[in-house]
């Protein structure tokens, strides 16, 4: 009675609720098992029409196939794809449209890292030993925007669930190296080798899914996957000749086979010894491109950037600049080598000691331009003409001068000289010698990424000091101006560049002509470099009226 009052003072109707009771009881007494069966054949009911529906909602949305490369049997050409323009979901949105744009090919495309990711995970390596936990490692700035990055890329593009989890299972992976830097507190450049895989195995993860979401037959494939075997040297690793083969036997399609779209890693490899992931050091990705293109065969590589092509100047600090049709793999070098954004000299090496293979440099902006053809030896029709490829300033240029009447006459002073430069560990631009004298240009950024400091100079002074070489000094704050082109005609080429320069009024301080016979370079100062650049310019490359 106390209870049934209870229940009633917090407004429970007893009553009701055992009437309830009483008429519920001989229900379930009279049929448990039918009503327990009834009640699971209208849950299978609803669950398979759910089903159905969800089914029928992707089959709307699943796309026609597009099919690239239709009536070929093989992979037609290579497409490499740097950071940038894969830089997020609206970037990946214009490299699809750029690929689809071509179904006369079936291409094998080389991703890079999305955007800033290769940065923010060398970051991540190094602020991980900062941290104690993995709570710690997971709140790192670095690591919050490369998951924010390709988690909201994945959310925009609409990547399917499997992949999803795929590269959820990555970023867990990194999270988890990170973590053991932490433990371990260390970077070795074989950790670092590994964090930098995880941007290159995600993005291209995420784009092939895209790709197949837009009906595109198309296969992820990772280069550490026995198929790129390098050197054990992690962040600079070297392919080795068995790489080729591999790639054939990995990328070569079975007769009879539909035409598929392979998304394949670039910059990655794996040591023949550790098994270890390595990085293909500067240009790697291009590299990973070029290998692919000798590999199979293939005529061209095509390398996607945001210019018409190689550009007869940089454009940030010359108006008018116009594309060339064509450079030789030597003048390409050389441009790389004093500074121009083209193919890292490395990553030309494949395609050089192909027979028939090109590198076409083209505008994703601008995807139906021919772009810049890099290639053995120019056409009859465009040799004729040729006169001056491009013009290149190399800035932050360090000039040694050594006089000595020692050098007369004398054998294996410039050998004590050089013996000199390679102990300090500075490398050597352009060489211009007299009887008595020779000049250097010194390019530390090789090794350093940075200026000579003074001291470092004063050391290298002192060094040729003890060898007994008479007057030695240095002075910085140079520019060297590359000239590439055609050095069969360099009596024009000097005589117009010197009359463009005298207009200008700038002064040339050194002057070498390199044994590759394809440029001349100008020492002059780093005030005047880009005014005598524009100079140059203007008289070889005239604006058009």
């Amino acid at each position: 009675r106390a209870r049934r009052g209870d229940r009633r003072s917090r407004g429970i109707d007893t009553t009701h609720v055992m009437a309830f009771a009483a008429l519920a009881a001989p229900t379930v007494a009279r049929a448990p098992g039918r009503a327990s069966r009834c009640a699971r054949r209208r849950a299978d009911g609803r669950a398979a029409a759910s089903r159905c529906a969800r089914a029928s909602a992707a089959a709307a949305r699943a796309p026609a196939p597009v099919v690239l490369g239709a009536g070929l049997e093989q992979h037609s050409v290579v497409m490499k794809f740097g950071g940038s323009s894969v830089a997020d979901a609206a970037r990946m949105r214009e490299v699809a449209t750029i690929v689809m744009s071509f179904p006369e090919h079936m291409p094998v495309l080389v991703l890079s890292a999305m955007g800033k990711t290769t940065n923010n995970l060398l970051m991540a390596g190094e602020s991980a030993l900062q941290c104690d936990t993995k709570e710690d490692v997971r709140a790192l700035e670095s690591i919050k925007a490369v998951r924010a990055l390709h988690m909201d890329t994945m959310d925009a593009l609409g990547t399917d669930e499997e992949t999803r989890e795929d590269v959820r299972g990555l970023l867990k992976k990194l999270e988890q190296v990170c973590t053991g830097i932490a433990l371990m507190q260390e970077v070795t450049p074989r950790t670092r080798a590994l964090l930098v895989s995880f941007g290159e195995r995600m993005s291209t993860r995420i784009f092939a899914a895209y790709l197949r979401s837009l009906g595109v037959n198309s296969e992820q494939v990772d280069s550490t996957d026995d198929v790129f075997v390098t050197t054990d040297d992690y962040e600079n690793g070297s392919i080795l000749d068995e790489t080729y083969e591999k790639t054939k036997a990995r990328l070569t399609l079975p007769p009879g086979a539909k035409p598929v779209v392979r998304v394949f890693t670039g910059f990655l490899g794996r040591g023949i010894k550790t098994g270890a992931i390595c990085t293909l050091g500067r240009g790697g990705s291009d590299l990973t491109a070029t290998v692919i293109g000798k590999a199979l065969g293939l005529k061209e590589v095509q390398v996607w950037k945001d210019v018409d092509g190689v550009l007869s100047a940089d454009p940030r600090e010359v108006e008018g600049t116009v594309p060339m049709p064509f450079l030789s793999f030597q003048e390409a070098t050389e441009l790389a080598y004093f500074g121009a954004q083209v193919l890292h000299p490395q990553s030309m090496r494949p395609a050089m000691d192909s027979d028939e293979l090109c590198v076409r440099v083209k505008n994703s902006y601008n995807i139906r331009a021919p772009g810049t053809v890099i290639g053995h030896s120019r056409a009859d029709d465009l040799h004729a003409d040729w006169l001056l490829t491009s013009i290149v300033q190399k800035k932050n240029v360090t000039m040694l001068d050594i006089t000595s009447t020692r050098m007369l006459g004398q054998f294996g002073f410039l050998a004590k000289v050089f013996n000199i430069m390679a102990t300090n560990g500075i490398s050597v631009d352009v060489v211009a010698t007299s009887e008595v004298s020779v000049s250097l240009t010194l390019d530390p950024a090789k090794l350093w990424s940075r200026d000579l400091a003074k001291e470092e100079l004063d050391k290298l002074v002192q060094d040729f000091e003890n060898e007994g070489i008479a007057s030695v000094s240095y002075s910085t704050g140079h520019s060297i101006l590359s000239l590439i082109g055609n050095v069969e005609r360099n009596n024009e080429i000097m005589e117009r560049s010197f009359k463009a320069l005298r207009a200008a009024d700038v002064k040339v301080k050194m002057i070498s002509q390199g044994a590759s016979k394809t440029n001349i370079s100008l020492l002059v100062d780093q005030a005047q470099g880009s005014d005598a650049v524009r100079a140059i310019h203007a008289e070889f490359f005239p604006a058009k009226k």
